[in-house]
């Protein structure tokens, strides 16, 4: 498809983790792209013309005068403080809430009217299971899910006075190529693949997991539509971390390395985190595409080129 000059999209986080499987999404709906950031993007397109990158520490820096240069008409913004294990309770949190709004008045005042922002299923309170954009109460316990929310209910204060079609994705838990290092599936593979002891809590706790490709669509398509607010992106089934754990073992050759209650779950962990799912298959029509197993079997493939450590 053929880049179009009066479509053109600010990705933030283009680097990340979810924001790298974005990028091909939105070269297929024509956006000319422009990137903010602190480091361009490693490999960068041939000749330069898939993207455009532009260095700006968005903690540090105002964003006006590039946004008035580039004028874009939509903005998806996936930059934050995501260090594994630290960012649930560190001060970054703050410092992005107040990046975000800058951001976004840098946005509008350079004629922005379509924007996409990642939230987290972290603001809703974890005492409910089914977690539902219309119903469940937002009690957010953790530092990063009070900066969520803080960022959504000013943007939703603003987004009417200001003239900007806004919707706010809260995203689950992301698995497949590329997860960092430190996280659970991450993890488990990268132990496997060392022949080494895989110490696991009980994994009795239930999660609903996206594999990335399947998020990365659902936030293009959400950015390329008219549907505003809060939507949960996540499959709708929550599945028993164990299960997920047990299932990338099994496809690896490593269950013998699976030491299940050598870990002492944390007091405040939740049993079940479930989305509920109307608003993305009824409103945004969307239905993942991974199974799970395919999901891990893909995202095995990729962290380590082979992905039976066992089957010799």
């Amino acid at each position: 498809m053929t880049q179009s000059a009066e479509r053109s999209v600010v990705v933030t986080g283009g680097s990340g983790f979810i924001g790298r499987h974005a990028l091909g999404r939105l070269m297929e709906r024509g956006f000319a792209i422009h990137l903010l950031g602190r480091t361009p993007i490693q490999p960068e397109p041939a000749g330069g013309t898939t993207w455009q990158f532009h260095a700006c520490d968005l903690v540090s820096q105002s964003p006006q005068d590039l946004l008035r240069d580039i004028r874009p008409t939509h903005l998806l913004h996936l930059a934050w403080y995501v260090e594994p294990g630290l960012f649930w309770s560190a001060p970054e949190n703050l410092d992005w809430v107040a990046a975000s709004l800058r951001l976004t008045r840098a946005f509008v005042a350079a004629g922005g009217r379509r924007a996409v922002f990642a939230g987290s299923c972290a603001e809703y309170d974890w005492r409910f299971q089914k977690l539902d954009e219309r119903t469940t109460p937002l009690h957010p316990g953790s530092g990063y899910g009070v900066a969520k929310l803080a960022l959504y209910r000013l943007l939703e204060s603003y987004a009417d006075r200001a003239g900007l079609s806004f919707a706010w994705a809260r995203i689950f838990f992301p698995y497949g190529p590329g997860e960092p290092a430190g996280k659970l599936i991450s993890s488990v593979i990268d132990a496997i693949a060392e022949d080494r002891p895989v110490a696991c809590t009980t994994g009795q706790q239930m999660r609903d997991f996206m594999h990335v490709a399947d998020v990365s669509r659902a936030l293009v398509e959400l950015l390329d539509g008219t549907l505003e607010g809060p939507v949960n992106l996540a499959n709708g089934e929550a599945i028993a971390v164990r299960d997920i754990v047990e299932l990338t073992a099994r496809l690896m050759g490593g269950m013998h390395l699976l030491r299940f209650g050598d870990l002492a779950p944390r007091p405040d962990e939740p049993p079940c985190l479930e989305a509920a799912v109307a608003r993305l298959h009824g409103e945004l029509n969307f239905r993942p595409g991974f199974t799970l197993r395919d999901g891990l079997q893909q995202t095995i493939l990729a962290r380590t080129g082979g992905g039976e450590r066992g089957r010799q």
